[in-house]
């Protein structure tokens, strides 16, 4: 039988290429958002795939491994709402923008999937 390996599945490859689109945009953020925006939309994206990790080793205890998974979400959707402050301040474009969102949306999908099926997980 193989072994499972968690950064194999989709949900963390979308979690993690997000991650690096969101540390690439935010490179040309202001320097006075350095220890604010900056550092908090990067912290939530990366906290995701993070959180899936700890997931991925609390699987033999499901109420532990949904907890985990309500994390990944809680982060993901965090990381959503510094993306809106990202695009009204003016940080990014629409255009980037609305890709980071459809992936950050994306990655909501499939974890709202893992939390409601955790057992195919």
């Amino acid at each position: 039988m193989a072994t499972y390996n968690f950064k194999d599945t989709a949900v963390y490859k979308k979690a993690f290429s997000l991650s690096m689109d969101i540390f690439e945009a935010s490179k040309s953020f202001p320097k006075e958002e350095t220890y604010s925006l900056t550092d908090q939309i990067r912290r939530s994206s990366r906290s995701v795939c993070a959180n899936l990790a700890e997931a991925n080793r609390k699987k033999r205890y499901p109420a532990n491994f949904i907890s985990k998974l309500t994390d990944c979400d809680a982060e993901n959707s965090e990381t959503g709402v510094w993306l809106d402050f990202a695009l009204d301040c003016k940080y990014i474009t629409q255009v980037i923008y609305k890709t980071l969102v459809a992936k950050n949306e994306e990655v909501g999908k499939l974890l709202n999937h893992m939390l409601n099926n955790p057992d195919k997980y």
